[in-house]
């Protein structure tokens, strides 16, 4: 393999959202971890078809995936995947979360514009409200973002 090969397939895997190597599709047991009952259906996203990635690097999701996946323990509802702009890392900012300063002690390397980032859905339905929703990734965002956020809203901000 040449290096223009290994760079290749490295540019590949390491893409804000793929749906080639799709791990967002398998669905996760209850404790957070691939597996589970054989019959358990895919994960999905807002428009139906299996859940795609948000973003690997940086490393995104509530399980740290990659993915916007969500369980019982997800009492934020980490589902939008979102590109986060700088109105709207100031307006979380100034809504007491900091998502711009890094926090190595918690394997956090800080957004800037232009990140993939599972947001909340909350936070982000908060944000439409203000008038600074940053775009979304329809096809990397969970159908669970549905509970706070409409479909019609998530997909005016729609990026493919």
């Amino acid at each position: 393999m040449t290096s223009g090969n290994l760079s290749a397939i490295l540019a590949f895997f390491t893409r804000p959202t793929t749906s080639y190597w799709n791990l967002c599709a398998m669905p996760l047991d209850q404790t957070g971890r691939f597996g589970g009952e054989p019959d358990r259906q895919p994960n999905r996203n807002v428009l139906g078809s299996a859940l795609e990635a948000c973003s690997i690097k940086p490393l995104t999701g509530f399980f740290r995936d990659g993915c916007c996946n969500t369980g019982p323990q997800d009492r934020g509802s980490h589902t939008v995947c979102a590109i986060v702009t700088a109105e709207f890392l100031r307006f979380s900012q100034e809504h007491g979360n900091d998502l711009s300063t890094p926090r190595p002690e918690q394997g956090f390397p800080g957004l800037r514009p232009g990140d993939h980032w599972c947001l909340c859905a909350p936070r982000w339905q908060e944000a439409f409200e203000a008038g600074c929703a940053p775009k979304v990734v329809l096809a990397a965002t969970h159908v669970g973002a549905l509970d706070d956020c409409a479909l019609e809203d998530l997909e005016r901000y729609g990026q493919p």
